[in-house]
């Protein structure tokens, strides 16, 4: 194994800015990556969950994003900043585990060398934003066989009355919540793949003996099947993973520039609807510029009646730190072009350092970036070896 400082080009110096919780001014902190030091685990061997989780036992965090290309800003603010954020306040002895879920992007179509650029477009920007590789392990899923390995034993475990029962399926395909399985569409379109995506989750979070998930209120479903999967799973063969717990993220939902009332996504088709955090501050000013609010004066902050001037305090707030009442009071007699001139020049200010940092990384020819996800490949697949070693032995494999 080898330390990924050594492939750093030596005329490259690196800066990832970390940030801190909304609550606060933000302040920046560089981290030098001129040497870094080796994810190599420790020779302390991780034992197997035997009791659940005690309270003063070391944390192990995980949590996974698809490989979307570069994250627009809802990305940023609902999750990779936390992930940041509990990088940076851990405890000694606290794992962080992070995982770029290719796996999970398969179930839809994707195309092959669209698909290699998007992985190592999201690995960069998760240095970029302030994650530190000597610190938090990043790694490819597709690159652990032991993430595929547990989802089919999971299989054999999983309840398809539980999993129809899920949303994601349902969201994706388009259908109403309570639609189920003998629905047309569903046998029309559903595929096997969407359909146990929760179990390959679940299989992501238990492989790593997650005992802590960041995730967004949206997103406890999910996490609540995983614990629901881990419970199941220990009553048949003995107390092997932890029951995770969920680590619900404070941040706002962060919404769509062109339709408020949806999620900030790239799946919209107006590419003015997000902020990608490498626009130049040119492009964030004119996405802002032309953001949907309404034809009443003045700024208030009202989400059922006023949307999309909501939008725009509350994506304010995440940078200026102050709460929309507080931006309300600063600026409830200004124009609605001079608060979208605010706040294009807060995220342009704040987005600046990762911009620079994110082209800098892709720019770069020494190796880095693959330097990365071969160590962190080696450190994700040792530990869910560990597990995998276990699963296997008490299931008579």
């Amino acid at each position: 194994m080898y330390d990924i400082g050594f492939c750093l080009n030596k005329n490259l110096r690196l800066a990832a800015n970390r940030h801190r919780p909304c609550s606060g001014r933000p302040t920046r902190t560089p981290i030098k990556y001129e040497k870094l030091k080796s994810c190599r685990p420790s020779n302390r061997s991780f034992g197997i969950c035997t009791t659940n989780h005690a309270s003063n036992a070391p944390r192990t965090i995980f949590s996974g994003i698809q490989p979307t290309g570069v994250p627009h800003l809802g990305n940023y603010l609902g999750a990779l900043k936390e992930w940041v954020r509990l990088q940076d306040t851990a405890t000694e002895g606290t794992r962080l585990i992070f995982s770029i879920v290719d796996l999970h992007a398969l179930t839809v179509p994707q195309e092959r060398s669209q698909l290699r650029d998007w992985r190592k477009q999201m690995l960069a920007a998760l240095i970029a934003v302030g994650l530190d590789p000597s610190r938090s392990t990043l790694f490819y899923q597709s690159a652990v066989q032991s993430h595929a390995e547990l989802f089919w034993i999971l299989c054999t475990i999983a309840s398809m009355g539980y999993l129809s029962r899920m949303t994601q399926w349902k969201s994706k395909l388009q259908l109403p919540d309570e639609a189920t399985l003998e629905s047309q569409a569903a046998r029309s379109e559903l595929r096997l793949g969407l359909f146990s995506y929760p179990v390959l989750q679940a299989a992501d979070i238990l492989v790593h003996r997650a005992t802590h998930v960041p995730v967004g209120e949206d997103q406890r479903q999910h996490l609540e099947f995983s614990r629901n999967i881990a419970n199941s799973f220990n009553h048949r063969y003995g107390q092997v993973f932890p029951v995770p717990e969920a680590l619900i993220s404070p941040a706002r939902r962060v919404m769509s520039l062109k339709e408020p009332a949806l999620k900030m996504s790239k799946s919209h088709s107006d590419p003015r609807s997000r902020i990608l955090l490498t626009d130049s501050p040119e492009d964030i000013r004119k996405k802002i510029k032309v953001a949907l609010t309404d034809s009443e004066s003045g700024v208030t902050y009202d989400p059922i009646r006023r949307p999309g001037v909501s939008n725009l305090l509350e994506l304010l707030s995440h940078f200026d730190g102050r709460t929309c009442e507080e931006l309300v009071a600063e600026h409830q007699f200004s124009s609605l072009k001079a608060l979208k001139e605010t706040l294009a020049n807060q995220i342009s200010s704040k987005l600046a350092p990762i911009r620079e940092t994110y082209l800098q990384l892709i720019a770069d020819k020494g190796g880095y970036l693959d330097a990365v996800s071969e160590q962190g490949r080696h450190t994700a697949r040792t530990n869910a070896e560990q597990t995998m070693s276990h699963v296997r032995n008490v299931m008579g494999l």
